[in-house]
């Protein structure tokens, strides 16, 4: 299957002769073997099968099979959460004693995990404006750097992530980028073809669609060099006295990546999605293709009437041809970005804050990317834990309400913008 649209309806589950059309949900936390010895062999990773969850589920398996093919990896991995996809993707490299960089304008949860609880397990992050030149950013990668990474589209801001130019620069310095793809999609956007390395998802966004499961995914291209920078990667490219001595690189080759996040991360922290909610995602990702296109048609039909209306201070929507973003956008994602969209109103924080509290059907959530219209006020909510400079340096302004905007009628949402604004 070639088409995006096909894979996200027949991928991942392919059933044969009186196997079930839809994928099943095994709910079961071990799987039988007949002898000792075909138990020893899978613990030794001689022999693939499954025989415990926290490790291997085939719900869990078919669906990370179907992202892995929407992105163009080599193998991707489901968590039960985007935020542990993200933990895992920079741990699964990094230890006490490295360091990252990443971009200022990441969702705060992340902000929050990578400048504070990464921080308390030795793991040092520098924070950096994409607009700052690359002669600026590149003075802080340093010996012991081992990652870079950005948001397609930022959270809450949506700023657009310069993936080929970034992913140039991870690689003068010898280390991989990683991107994390929620709000683009892979319908969008498929940053492994701009020469992003990794991918994270938050699956609880688009790809779920209806806020009925959290999730997370991490999904690797196969293609960054781990051997040639082994001195970086030791992890990687050592031996593993937990296995016995064995080497990823060497024993699963392009695989050895996200085969280490399952051995490894997965083995001895966790963070595994519930078969349930696995298959509550693939019934999302089935109409994934249908769904984003709705989305990015009504937030264009949005943003363009916050953008005439004098009630409105500013909008932030990469698909107005008057928007920063908007070239960068047209290269990285010309059928349309995401239906998030970010604008303040004319006046103070409690303005915005009762022009929220004004709305009727458009809910007031901590959530968004999902087929329901909502809306919320970041510096209150999401970056609450965030100080004021700390709120600016992660692009987010006192007065920024993030829209997400979602698959009903586009007259009928801006209906609703427009009487609780005229309540004012």
């Amino acid at each position: 299957m070639k088409n995006l649209d096909t894979i996200c309806v027949q991928g991942g589950w392919h059933p044969t002769k009186g196997e079930p059309r839809v994928l099943p949900i095994y709910q079961s936390t071990t799987f039988k073997y007949d002898t000792s010895e075909q138990m020893a062999r899978l613990f030794d990773l001689e022999d693939e099968g499954y025989f415990y969850t926290r490790l291997a589920n085939p719900t869990n398996d078919a669906v990370a099979a179907k992202i892995n093919e929407l992105e163009g990896g080599v193998g991707c991995v489901l968590t039960s959460s985007g935020q542990a996809a993200n933990f895992y993707a920079i741990f699964n490299i990094c230890q006490a004693g490295d360091h990252f960089i990443t971009t200022n304008n990441i969702y705060g949860g992340t902000y929050n995990l990578f400048g504070v609880t990464l921080k308390q397990l030795g793991i040092d992050c520098t924070f950096v404006d994409p607009d700052w030149d690359d002669a600026r950013i590149e003075a802080l990668f340093r010996p012991n750097t081992k990652c870079f990474f950005g948001e397609t589209i930022s959270n809450p801001g949506g700023v657009v992530f310069d993936i080929e130019r970034f992913a140039d620069m991870a690689h003068r310095h010898g280390v991989p980028l990683i991107v994390d793809n929620t709000f683009a999609t892979p319908i969008n956007c498929r940053p492994l073809q701009w020469g992003c390395d990794i991918i994270t998802h938050s699956t609880t966004k688009y790809m779920d669609g209806h806020a009925t499961q959290v999730g997370g995914a991490i999904v690797d291209s196969g293609q960054f060099p781990w051997d040639e920078y082994s001195d970086r990667f030791p992890g990687l490219t050592t031996p593993d006295a937990s296995y016995h001595g064995l080497t990823y690189t060497k024993a699963f080759g392009q695989k050895a990546y996200i085969t280490k996040v399952v051995t490894h991360l997965m083995r001895d922290i966790g963070s595994i999605p519930a078969p349930q909610n696995s298959f509550l995602l693939n019934l999302g990702l089935e109409t994934l293709h249908l769904r984003v296109a709705r989305h990015c048609q009504n937030a264009q039909r949005v943003a363009e009437w916050l953008e005439q209306n004098p009630r409105v201070a500013w909008v932030n929507y990469a698909g107005l041809k008057s928007n920063k973003y908007y070239t960068l956008a047209q290269k990285y994602m010309p059928n349309g970005t995401c239906g998030v969209i970010a604008f303040g109103l004319k006046g103070t924080r409690d303005d915005a804050i009762r022009f929220m509290d004004n709305l009727q059907f458009i809910c007031i959530v901590t959530h968004v990317a999902d087929a329901r219209t909502c809306v919320l006020h970041p510096a209150s909510h999401t970056h609450r834990q965030l100080s004021d400079e700390q709120l600016l340096e992660a692009g987010v302004r006192p007065d920024l309400i993030r829209l997400s905007v979602g698959i009903e009628n586009a007259d009928d949402i801006i209906a609703d913008l427009q009487q609780a604004m005229d309540k004012q």
